[in-house]
């Protein structure tokens, strides 16, 4: 009986003692965690600093008093958001000046405004190129015609910066973004103000090239939008010509040949690049080819 016993006795006291040897040990890091920083954390730089004066301009004076007379006066503070994004257009990013300043308007405590800029990635915390590319990584863009990699991979050939970067002659930014709201015309990339849609990488290289050629014609290269002290009228198209109407074209030199002029250059018209006019089936219409075989009475006056 001893003989059955002991033994299993001794298994089950190593198996406790071993269980309370590991339970005493853990693993302990020497390296910190490596937080990012870029979006709550302000360091002072030389384009960059409280020290930098920034006024709006009086164009912008007249828009933050149409703009203010949406709200009561002791809510005021809720234009946080559209102010903070007329300084970053005139300014061309929003510093911390910017901030301060719209605090100044809005009577409300500067750090309200700082926790509004660091929580919303459109407001620019670091000055970026006179265009600013963003790219969509996500999912349908991922697997929407040829692929955001694809297009990715042509932007940063072309221009030779990576996501996060600025070319050496200010004139563009690149950066990786999530979800743009355009999936249906994926991939696509959002230039400034305008979306680029229906994106193939010789059709993003056009459009890269057409905009070189636009700032170098309207004088624009060399600078940055984002170099404090700089006004900048809006973060749109540097040639201040009407946008012409998108054509049918399927044809990348056909499409880089209709838009609209900027300085004699030719500019692609904001949109998709395949030649559709808005999200229609790139293959035609598939549904609703004919009169409805029910009851249904459709309008004949031609009013929707």
């Amino acid at each position: 009986m001893a003989s059955k016993v002991l033994p299993r006795f001794s298994r089950c006291i190593g198996q406790g003692f071993r269980r309370s040897i590991r339970a005493q040990c853990r693993n302990i890091s020497c390296t910190p965690p490596a937080a990012s920083e870029a979006l709550q954390v302000h360091r002072d730089s030389p384009v960059n600093n409280p020290s930098i004066p920034f006024k709006f301009n009086e164009i912008n004076n007249k828009l933050i008093a149409e703009i203010l007379k949406r709200y009561p006066p002791q809510y005021k503070k809720a234009a946080v958001m559209p102010l903070l994004d007329l300084g970053q257009r005139q300014h061309g990013f929003t510093s911390i000046s910017v901030m301060n300043e719209v605090a100044r308007i809005l009577e409300m405590p500067p750090m309200r405004v700082y926790e509004v800029a660091t929580f919303y990635t459109m407001y620019n915390r670091d000055p970026v190129g006179r265009f600013h590319v963003q790219a969509c990584t996500t999912t349908p863009c991922q697997l929407g015609g040829v692929g955001s990699d694809k297009i990715m991979a042509a932007i940063e050939n072309h221009l030779g910066i990576h996501p996060g970067q600025t070319t050496e002659d200010g004139l563009f930014t690149f950066s990786e973004v999530e979800c743009l709201g355009a999936c249906v015309n994926a991939p696509m990339v959002q230039i400034n103000d305008d979306y680029y849609e229906d994106l193939t990488p010789e059709s993003t290289v056009t459009l890269l090239k057409a905009l070189q050629a636009s700032a170098e014609a309207t004088g624009a290269a060399g600078g940055t939008a984002g170099i404090a002290g700089e006004s900048t009228a809006g973060t749109g198209s540097t040639s201040g010509q009407p946008r012409g109407q998108s054509g049918q074209s399927g044809n990348v030199d056909e499409q880089a040949a209709r838009g609209y002029a900027a300085k004699g250059v030719k500019m692609p018209s904001p949109g998709p690049m395949s030649g559709r006019k808005t999200c229609e089936p790139l293959a035609g219409l598939t549904a609703l080819k004919e009169e409805p075989w029910g009851n249904e009475k459709l309008r004949t006056d031609g009013a929707l």
